[in-house]
């Protein structure tokens, strides 16, 4: 049930050239991905294991664009032990000890020193682990050294200040050191960061979750981050268990795709093991994608 690694799907966004890299596999209990969702019903959709875990992605974008390259997400990095990466399904070495995102990046024709800003969706490891990595000394440094990594305030905040629910998602050593560099930039709520690339707070899965819209020569596309994870949950109702505020997902799907529909947006989907890119359709009940 492993993602093949490496994978890079280029395409072109407007005048963008824009690289979906698969930054590793993961596999996560299916009726957690799937909430209230009977298995009945999504298993018709993906098959789990024997440990009743699903093949997932967790695919980042790497944007080239006109201000210098833009990276959205990062993956898990190279921090966690083995018993970690069992139990979550990890797969994301990559060549000679380095991880599948880095692979991505270089077979896109860049290195990790080429990427200018990085943009975190939110800060849960799958998302945010590879903005540091763990040196053979042992000291946690940035992957990216010359950019500037931006999250929502209230994401950094809120992954400050975890309880019990919160606590096994969020790993300090993914941000704490890019405070130290003085490289982690927080924003309140929706900024276009460069012309044609906006944060808009899509929240739910997290309270400021964000995603990011980019738009250039005449075509929108959006980067759904864990809004709508997979292609498989593009109905409304299609929540995640892992979301602290299910209903408020459900109003942020509800608009988000809306604006999509009308507007015949490129969506990109993170976790989706096998489909990155999609446009939408409405088949008079619910959202799929567009054949």
């Amino acid at each position: 049930m492993s993602v093949p690694l490496p994978a890079l799907e280029t395409r072109m966004i407007g005048r963008w050239r824009v690289h979906a890299i698969q930054a590793g596999g993961q596999q996560l209990d299916g009726g957690a991905m799937f909430g209230v969702v009977p298995k009945t019903l999504w298993e018709r959709r993906l098959a789990a294991d024997a440990r009743n875990r699903i093949p997932l992605g967790m695919r980042c974008l790497l944007i080239e664009h006109d201000h210098g390259l833009v990276l959205i997400d990062t993956g898990l990095g190279n921090k966690e032990d083995a018993k970690f990466l069992d139990i979550y399904g990890i797969e994301n070495t990559g060549a000679e000890g380095r991880t599948a995102l880095e692979d991505g990046i270089r077979a896109a024709g860049f290195s990790p020193e080429d990427i200018t800003l990085v943009i975190n969706t939110h800060l849960h490891f799958d998302h945010a682990g590879g903005n540091t990595w763990r040196a053979p000394t042992g000291e946690v440094l940035p992957v990216f050294p010359k950019a500037r990594y931006v999250v929502q305030g209230g994401e950094k905040d809120y992954a400050e200040h975890t309880n019990e629910r919160t606590a096994a998602s969020y790993f300090s050593a993914n941000w704490v050191p890019l405070v130290a560099s003085g490289q982690l930039e927080v924003v309140q709520g929706g900024r276009e960061l460069l012309p044609g690339i906006e944060v808009r707070p899509t929240p739910g899965h997290t309270p400021h979750h964000q995603s990011v819209v980019l738009r250039s020569g005449g075509e929108t596309a959006c980067f759904l981050g864990d809004l709508i994870p997979t292609t498989h949950h593009l109905p409304l109702p299609w929540i995640m268990g892992y979301d602290v505020e299910p209903l408020v997902t459900l109003e942020s799907k509800r608009a988000l795709l809306a604006e999509a529909l009308r507007d015949d947006w490129l969506l990109m989907f993170e976790h989706d093991a096998t489909t990155g890119f999609g446009r939408l359709a409405h088949d008079g009940k619910a959202y799929r994608l567009a054949e």
